[in-house]
């Protein structure tokens, strides 16, 4: 299962290439923002956004990105999963 997980942009490690890292329950990896770099607001520090595949696909609200954790924890082996995925993954 593939889900969109969110996670709070912590440091903007390249952003002439759009990678920044963003923490996922104690997990911090490199994403690519470039998605919405393009919009008019940006992605800056402390942003939640949402992350699929390595990518940054929207931003929401601290208050929703809880609530997506929260359910998402809820499901168990699925969420644990992606967590997993998104240890062993690497953008650089």
């Amino acid at each position: 299962m593939c889900l969109a997980i969110p996670g709070q942009v912590v440091e903007m490690v390249d952003p002439d290439n759009h990678i920044a890292k963003v923490d996922v329950g104690g997990v911090r990896r490199n994403v690519n923002v470039g998605l919405l770099d393009e919009t008019p607001e940006g992605v800056a520090l402390g942003d939640w956004v949402l992350i699929h595949v390595g990518f940054a696909l929207s931003k929401v609200d601290e208050e929703e990105a809880a609530a997506t954790l929260s359910l998402l924890e809820g499901m168990g082996e699925a969420f644990e999963d992606e967590l997993e995925q998104l240890k062993e993954s690497n953008i650089s």
